[in-house]
């Protein structure tokens, strides 16, 4: 008898990462396959980078660099050469765009969908590895390039059954830019902590915002996070730019009424604000003529609390945002917030080539959209319809069995054969249930002799049961069991419902 291994290797997940499901698997697939569609509709073919990237190609446009590993997870090649896990999708973009110029038509309109992954504390809701869902158009240099990114990401959520439950929200960087001048701020430091202070405005009270662009804030565990070192009055300025106004005046999730001309009147000394709402104007223009702006159904609108915090955005910035109350884990009834946003990144193609390269584009949270679409009844969480399991009733007769399995798949019915060493019907029969399998194949030597296979229609049986109380009645109805003809079992099994239904989903 072998000696019992005593150094197990305790089964854990490292932090920051999941496993998925088969039932999450489907329903994401299901969502992704309806936002290709409207990405397709809109002229965007789909584009693959791999994992891994140069570090050097990913550049200064890290997240926080106080972080081990500036954010970002990191080998060395044989050759020395540093390489890392992409944090995103768009840096791989504009190195592939560099790299293929000379073949690409310009404008190139692309999408990627894939695995990013991010060196950061993990938490609730925060993971080191997510995938996102991106659609860029890289050499159009007009805000109307910017006004089609928006619109395309208002359809998208409309083709997902949110219609009336989001908003795309518009803003200009260069607006915070200007006005960040205008207020004296020159540091590039101070700058960056100030954009990351304004791109928290949807997760914390503007209280918490002043803290955090002041002397700095101190959170729940007791983590302390530097300020930006404004003065009062800076703080006030910028503060009242996003619509926010005064400390107390608004909450999370919900900014005051401000307009293009409000901004233009608070900042009318800022060239670079200036030419902000020039191009706020372009895309309100756009909005409003192809009606994705009207009253009453205002799917995009301009809102200058959207900031996002990522450096390399030198335009328009556009976030979408859920509009619908959830329960968040202190109990709160608030929005359910953003589940994507981009903008345009003149400067980063630039890094690999002399000429700047205009590009926009934006990315969905693939995870945190599917949570919002199942809170609201929009993508399914039952289970994955299994495959039918044919029964091994006889040993002898593997090669029998796996002949019926090889009918059903060659008709495109999802079939396997029971590959456990149990001829026990009743464990055979528990194994089918947890598969979810739609029905049963069974024939023992009296069916063969009869040629017969017995099919139990798994889910008719379960309803079926509900209504007989008597063991002794259920074993003599059988429900949902029927003796077929072997040669008509795969023209029977394509007519239960469950086989049915799978087969049209899937082709």
């Amino acid at each position: 008898m072998s000696k019992k291994n005593t150094a197990l290797i305790t089964p854990r997940l490292p932090r920051g990462f999941v496993d998925f499901e088969p039932a999450e698997l489907a329903a994401v697939d299901e969502m992704m396959a309806k936002i290709r569609k409207v990405y397709e509709r809109y002229g965007f073919d789909p584009v693959q980078t791999p994992f891994f990237e140069y570090t050097e190609a990913l550049g200064k446009f890290l997240p926080d660099t106080d972080r081990p590993n500036a954010g970002v997870f990191s080998v060395q090649d044989d050759d020395e050469q540093w390489m890392s896990l992409r944090y995103d999708l768009t840096a791989p973009l504009a190195r592939y765009f560099a790299q293929n110029y000379q073949d690409l038509p310009k404008p190139f309109r692309s999408y990627r969908a894939g695995w990013v992954f991010r060196n950061e504390k993990p938490g609730p809701g925060r993971f080191r590895q997510f995938m996102q869902f991106d659609a860029d158009t890289v050499g159009a240099a007009g805000p109307e390039a910017d006004a089609e990114i928006c619109m395309m990401m208002a359809d998208t959520m409309d083709a997902l059954g949110l219609a009336g439950k989001y908003v795309v929200r518009v803003n200009n960087r260069k607006v915070l830019d200007g006005a960040m001048e205008a207020v004296g701020v020159v540091d590039a430091e101070q700058k960056l902590a100030i954009m990351r202070s304004f791109d928290k405005l949807d997760k914390f009270p503007v209280e918490e915002i002043v803290k955090l662009l002041g002397s700095g804030r101190k959170d729940a565990s007791g983590d302390f996070t530097k300020g930006a070192g404004l003065s009062d009055e800076q703080i006030t300025r910028l503060i009242n730019l996003t619509g926010w106004g005064e400390a107390g005046s608004g909450s999370a999730g919900v900014a005051n009424g401000i307009t293009i001309n409000n901004i233009r009147c608070a900042f009318e000394d800022s060239a670079l604000v200036s030419e902000a709402c020039d191009e706020l104007e372009i895309m309100e223009l756009f909005f409003g003529a192809a009606g994705y702006s009207e009253m009453g159904n205002e799917r995009i609108k301009i809102d200058p609390s959207v900031v996002r915090g990522l450096e390399y955005y030198t335009g328009p910035v556009f976030e979408i945002q859920l509009t619908f109350p959830v329960t968040n884990e202190k109990g709160q009834e608030v929005v359910f917030g953003s589940v994507g946003g981009g903008g345009r990144y003149d400067g980063l193609v630039s890094r690999f080539r002399n000429e700047e390269t205009p590009a926009t584009g934006f990315s969905i949270g693939v995870s945190r959209l599917a949570h919002a679409l199942q809170l609201t009844g929009n993508l399914g969480t039952e289970p994955v319809t299994g495959p039918v399991v044919v029964t091994v009733m006889e040993k002898d007769r593997i090669a029998d069995y796996q002949q019926m399995v090889a009918e059903l798949r060659a008709a495109g019915i999802r079939a396997e054969m029971f590959l456990g060493s149990s001829k026990n019907m009743g464990k055979q029969m528990k194994y089918a249930d947890k598969r979810n399998a739609p029905a049963v194949v069974i024939q023992g030597s009296d069916e063969r002799e009869g040629g017969i296979v017995q099919i139990k229609d798994l889910a008719e049986g379960a309803e079926a049961a509900k209504s007989i109380t008597d063991n002794a009645a259920w074993k003599m109805e059988r429900p949902g069991q029927y003796s077929v003809p072997r040669g008509e079992m795969v023209e029977f099994i394509k007519q239960i419902p469950a086989v049915a239904a799978w087969m049209k989903a899937n082709g």
